[in-house]
Parts: structure tokens; sequence; C-alpha cells
């Protein structure tokens, strides 16, 4: 697991040829697998993969979203707000478990942050997608994850240059 965290970049760039089913569903196993508070799972995962919404779903937000246009697959991470207050943890930690999963398959990856972004216009962000995708109201929209083979290398981050101050022992001081 180091290994893959220590490969793991964004990807924004994506070859132009479809994931397979197979790998799709190994995916689609990954997120269902994600634990969440009290087992509750009140997230929901749209997978898209039709040309047409994913640059639909480009358009969601002014900026850091218009790659999903070149991505194969956008995973839409939502959840029911209702049934749980931690609905926003257990949907990130889906979103890393995906990314991670995309990895291990030889796929890049990157989030899409919707939640508390707007649309162009001024209007949530998760408006325009909830209108795209058909999605309940109860439903809030954390992120999308673009997902795709990368057709771009970016090199790990040496340990060298992680920031280690931000690790403390035992107590703040």
């Amino acid at each position: 697991m180091i290994e893959l965290l220590r490969a793991r970049r964004s990807v924004r760039k994506y070859e132009d040829r479809p994931i397979d089913p197979e790998t799709i569903e190994i995916l689609k196993e990954a997120a269902l697998r994600s634990p969440s508070s009290r087992n509750i799972k009140p997230w929901q995962f749209i997978f898209v993969d039709d040309r047409g919404l994913l640059a639909e779903l480009a358009q969601s937000k002014p900026h850091g979203a218009s790659f999903l246009a070149g991505a194969a697959l956008g995973v839409v991470v939502c959840a029911d707000a209702g049934k749980s207050d931690t609905w926003i943890e257990d949907c990130s930690i889906a979103s890393v478990l995906l990314q991670m999963t995309a990895q291990s398959l030889g796929l890049g990856s990157c989030w899409v942050q919707i939640r508390g972004r707007d649309h162009a216009d001024g209007s949530p962000a998760e408006n325009h997608i909830r209108k795209l995708l058909g999605l309940p109201e109860n439903l809030a929209v954390e992120s999308i994850m673009s997902i795709g083979y990368p057709a771009e290398t970016k090199a790990p981050i040496p340990k060298e240059a992680l920031d280690m101050e931000k690790i403390r022992h035992n107590r703040w001081a």
C-alpha cells in the first residue's frame, strides 16, 4: 500500500481509450467496500462513461473540472445527508479508496470537489449535476472522481519533500 501512496499523483490528462468492464466492476466493488461510520453507508455512486455526460460534468464548475471531459470514467460520489451526520467523511473515504484502487489497476485519477463549489452561473455546482443526472433532492454531491489511463507521467514526490513539521509525537509542543 505504501508503494501505491508513493506513486499516486493527480492525473488530469487521459488516453482516449475505455476502461474494460471487468476493471469497472472492481472499482464498483471497492466503492461498496468502503467503510462508513456505524456502517450506515449513506453514499451512492453514479458511474459515468458516456462521453457526452462527462463533457457536461466537466462544466460543473468554472475551475478544476474541465479534465473530466477527457476521462474514460467519472464517478459521482453523493449521499443522503439525512441518513448520517458523517456523510461527508464517509464519501471522502470512499473517494480515496476509489483513487487508490484505480492506482492499483494502472489507472490515474483526480478528485473534483463539488460540495461547497459554485457553477459558472453562481448556483451550487451540485444543482448542475443533480439536473444533469436526475438525482433526487435528498442526495448531496460530495465529489467526482475522474478516472482513466494516464496520458501524463508525474514523478513521485520524494520523501524528503514531505512536510514532516505536520507531524507531532504525543503532544503538540
